[in-house]
């Protein structure tokens, strides 16, 4: 299938207009001398301008729309307190009118800073919640309820926007990645980007099957439970394959993770995670965050020095944003200096 064949059937799917496309695809010159690897390039989803910017943004675009086109009045979603997807769940919702309610995971903390900063300026209803991942559905599920009875029309989106819906933005993400490289005359050995929830990476295999392109998509764990989310990107994967109206032809063994840069566990900022943002920072004058875009950076690094990829390569690193989190890091950061 050609781009614009793609590029048809995803403008079929209800969208709305929150974030500035395409973003910039950049060289990181510096970067690549210094490691003496590969040509490197950088997404920069982080500038996708609203709030912050980040992945959850470019996702929000078709989860507004289906909110939208179902009459919803108010959006439940659901992360950790420090949640990127919740912050721009909310700032999209008050962008189209519309209330947004957070279950944040966690006690509610004495100060806010970073996201959950920016959701109390955004007027987000957050509500905090002692459960684990696996229960925060009952309980946006729960609260849907509660407001139908008070006479709205409540949309819940999962976690991180992963689902087929949200996937779609992925898939499109793909076919724009791909035509700028071919704009500025480069063919795309690999891309690598942050692996948490599934959704990202589930739009970008997906588009790259379509489009038959030689481009290998490594994931990079945030967390571990690889197997777990290698199957959750998968089913993702094929039901945003269903809503364009493709075949399945995505295979579980397109999902490729990469469990060794989990580190001390999800949201655990380490040594190597803090020189790769400060590398990054001071190389090319961009920020990563400490939870997804360094660790995955971390493994990005390793992996050139291990030498596993060729001189002659060009690899994309997608930046999914979080640069808010940076605040709430700053003193571990500056204590592991």
């Amino acid at each position: 299938m050609q781009i614009n064949e793609l590029l048809s059937k995803i403008s079929r799917i209800p969208r709305v207009n929150l974030v500035n496309l395409p973003t910039p695809l950049l060289a990181l010159p510096r970067l690549s001398e210094i490691l003496s690897g590969p040509r490197l390039w950088m997404k920069r989803d982080d500038c996708t301008g609203l709030a912050f910017g980040g992945n959850k943004e470019r996702k929000a675009e078709f989860a507004m729309a289906d909110a939208l086109s179902k009459r919803a009045d108010v959006v439940i979603t659901t992360g950790d307190i420090q949640s990127n997807h919740s912050r721009a769940t909310a700032a999209a919702a008050k962008k189209l009118g519309l209330k947004a309610t957070l279950v944040l995971r966690g006690k509610k903390p004495r100060n806010y800073s970073g996201n959950l900063l920016l959701d109390y300026l955004l007027s987000a209803d957050v509500r905090f919640v002692q459960v684990d991942w696996q229960e925060s559905r009952s309980v946006m599920e729960d609260i849907a309820e509660e407001m139908k009875k008070e006479g709205h029309v409540p949309y819940i989106i999962p976690a991180g926007a992963s689902y087929p819906v949200g996937a779609v933005a992925y898939v499109n993400a793909m076919a724009e990645v791909l035509t700028q490289a071919k704009e500025i005359g480069i063919k795309i050995d690999y891309l690598v980007h942050a692996a948490g929830s599934g959704g990202t990476q589930a739009g970008l295999i997906l588009g790259n099957k379509v489009l038959k392109t030689k481009t290998q998509i490594f994931g990079m764990c945030v967390e571990s439970d690889g197997d777990y989310l290698a199957k959750k990107t998968f089913e993702i994967a094929c039901g945003a394959a269903k809503i364009l109206g493709l075949e399945e032809i995505v295979d579980i063994n397109d999902v490729v993770l990469i469990e060794d840069y989990v580190g001390q566990g999800y949201g655990v900022l380490t040594k190597e995670v803090t020189e790769a943002i400060k590398l990054v920072a001071q190389t090319e004058g961009v920020l990563l965050d400490p939870v997804y875009t360094g660790k995955a950076m971390v493994g990005l690094i390793d992996m050139i020095r291990q030498k596993r990829f060729r001189k002659k390569d060009n690899i994309v690193f997608f930046h999914t944003g979080g640069t808010p989190a940076l605040f709430t890091y700053a003193t571990k950061l500056q204590s592991l200096y």
